[in-house]
């Protein structure tokens, strides 16, 4: 199988409070980069941002956006005005909801993270990799295998934008 991802909350903003971080430009990747390094200097794979206003919610990775899924399998994708909008998120969620499965999307706070039992990373280079673990500052925040819900998807990601399955857009 795939190997889980080990994700570190960082102590970078990749986004300014009420700044252009939900725009899809270079710099706003770019912003990333230097927690990006040191998140591997120090063992992870990438690194969880959190809001930039109040540093309680999570956000995404420098590339990816995050979803998680609760006890029941629900899917829960973080919501906030500075995510980067993205056409694998949206396509997830078409997907998820092909296959049944109770979408929502809404702030998440970090202090929550521990009540899901999946967690995984979406966007254009990382289609859906599963998440294993976030480290908080040292408190390990450990995820099943991630082969439930997220296998389901991932089968499927591949086919939207075939004559069967249309694609998401960023509308509505």
């Amino acid at each position: 199988g795939v190997r889980s991802l080990h994700i570190c909350v960082s102590d970078y903003d990749r986004a300014a409070p009420h700044g252009t971080g939900h725009i899809k430009a270079g710099l706003n990747y770019a912003m990333s980069l230097h927690a990006y390094v040191d998140a591997h200097k120090n063992g992870y794979d990438e690194n969880m941002f959190l809001d930039p206003a109040t540093r309680t919610f999570v956000e995404e990775t420098g590339g990816a956006n995050f979803f998680f899924v609760t006890e029941d399998g629900e899917l829960v994708i973080p919501k906030s005005d500075s995510i980067l909008p993205s056409i694998t998120r949206r396509s997830v969620i078409t997907v998820a909801g092909m296959l049944g499965i109770k979408v929502t999307e809404r702030p998440v706070k970090l202090e929550e993270i521990g009540n899901f039992v999946e967690s995984g990373l979406c966007g254009t280079a990382a289609v859906i990799s599963p998440v294993g673990k976030i480290t908080d500052h040292g408190k390990e925040i450990v995820f099943r295998d991630s082969e439930h819900t997220i296998s389901g998807i991932s089968f499927l990601l591949p086919t939207i934008g075939t004559p069967s399955i249309k694609r998401p857009s960023f509308a509505g």
